[in-house]
This record gives C-alpha cells, structure tokens and sequence, in this order.
C-alpha cells in the first residue's frame, strides 16, 4: 500500500480498539478518510479515542462490545445493515491471554473465556457480518493471530495456542468460501510488539526493544485496502517489514529422482 491509499468512504469496523494494535489501526484507518465503528468492552477509553479521531477530523462510531455476549454479536449485522446497508473492512483484532498454566492446572471458567472471546466470537463476527462484507465493492476482513503460539512452540500457552491455531483455520476456511466474491480473508501474526498482552506475559522482557503498534498498523492498511488480493494468508509482520527475513520455498526433487509406490497411494 502507497502512502496515498485512501479510505474515503469505506466503512471500518475494529474489534480491541481501546488500546494497543486496535486502537493504532484505528487511528491510522481514520487519518486515510475511513468511517471507523470503535468497539470495546469499556466506553471510557473508547471515548478518548473518539475525541482523537474526532480532532484529527476523522469520523467514528462507538460501540460497546462483549465479546463474550454471543447474542450482542449477532446484532451486529442487522444492526449496522439497517443503517449503513454494507461493511466494507472488519478487523478483528480483540484477543486475550488467558492462564499461562499447565493445562491440567486450567479451570474450564478460563478456557471457555479464552476460546469464546479470541475464536468463537470470530466465528460469530463473521456469520453476522459475511452479508455485509458481500455488499462491499471490496469487504475486507483482517484478523490478528500468533503463529507462534499456534502452532504450539510454547509450553503452558495451551486455552491461547488453542485458539489462535483455530483462528487461522477459521479465517483460511472462510478465505476459501469467498474466493469467488469480492470478500478477502486474512490474517496478520504482529510477533512481538509493545502491547500490554506482551508485558503479561513476558514481564521481564524491555518493551523499549519491541516494535509499537503504530509500526504494525501500515500492515493491517494494506491488507484492509481494496486493491490488496491476498487471500487466506498469514502476513508476518516482521518479514513484510524486512523482506529478506521470509524463509525460502524448499524446492522440490528432481522429477527424475522421485520414486512412485503405488502401494502407499
């Protein structure tokens, strides 16, 4: 995305934008002329957030969010349908920690939290919203995961690893239903950055060292845009950044030093 991508009457919708890489990506949405609908589970910090977009002559819609009210997310469709008749950019980005634990040491209280708040209230958001996202010239969906920790590099991470490991399925599986409309589904792995999430969970660790979340925000842009064709990809943001940090495609054997057992078929 070029600095002159703009959002000029698009309609965003962001999930955690009280603070951190929610609240950065809002922001950066609202200076490039989107429409932002802010939402959370606390009004206070959503206010301050509207009185800085509002002062940067951005428009913002506040919202109240729980992601643990499955009912309140499924109005969310009808709810913005009625009165904006389309979505055209749904970020999901809201996500908790839950324990860091053994996971026999993992009541069901807070692994039921932790699966409701960071996959299943995708999954609702994306049932409710898939319509809206449809009557967009180009929906775009943007959810935030940690490929690390989904694909189980960590023990005691087990209720988050879980449910980011679902997320990426989720969000891959509907990329794949929505191929042939102009919806695209993707997924952005920040790694670490300056968020109060990190801090938790790694307490010693020099916040000044990381990234912040106005570094991560350009990413979300790109894949929000109109003009991006990604679609049921994970975008590491480190290797967006720096691109010779990607890893190399392994190549594939000769054709001629291949063997075929027909009994393995």
């Amino acid at each position: 995305m070029t600095s002159k991508t703009s959002f000029t009457n698009r309609l965003a919708l962001v999930t955690g934008a009280s603070r951190g890489i929610g609240r950065a990506v809002a922001l950066a949405l609202a200076r490039q002329g989107a429409h932002v609908i802010i939402t959370a589970r606390t009004v206070g910090a959503l206010e301050e957030l509207d009185d800085e977009i509002r002062t940067l002559g951005g428009k913002t819609t506040l919202l109240t969010l729980d992601l643990c009210d499955g009912a309140k997310i499924d109005q969310l469709g009808p709810t913005l349908y009625q009165r904006w008749g389309k979505l055209d950019i749904l970020i999901g980005n809201a996500g908790i920690l839950g324990p860091l634990s053994p996971l026999n040491h993992v009541t069901e209280d807070a692994w039921k939290t932790v699966l409701d708040i960071n996959l299943t209230a995708n999954w609702r958001l994306i049932r409710t919203l898939d319509p809206l996202l449809k009557h967009s010239d180009a929906g775009r969906a943007v959810f935030t995961t940690s490929s690390g920790a989904a694909s189980a590099k960590r023990a005691y991470w087990g209720p988050y690893g879980v449910s980011k490991a679902g997320l990426e399925t989720l969000v891959k599986t509907y990329a794949l239903e929505v191929e042939s409309t102009p919806v695209r589904a993707n997924l952005i792995d920040p790694g670490a950055i300056q968020t109060e999430m990190r801090a938790k969970a790694f307490p010693g660790e020099d916040p000044k060292t990381l990234p912040t979340s106005e570094d991560v925000a350009p990413l979300f842009l790109e894949l929000a845009a109109p003009e991006c064709t990604l679609n049921g990809r994970v975008v590491n943001f480190r290797e967006w950044q720096n691109p010779k940090l990607k890893p190399k495609p392994k190549r594939s054997p000769p054709s001629s030093t291949r063997k075929t057992d027909a009994s393995s078929a």
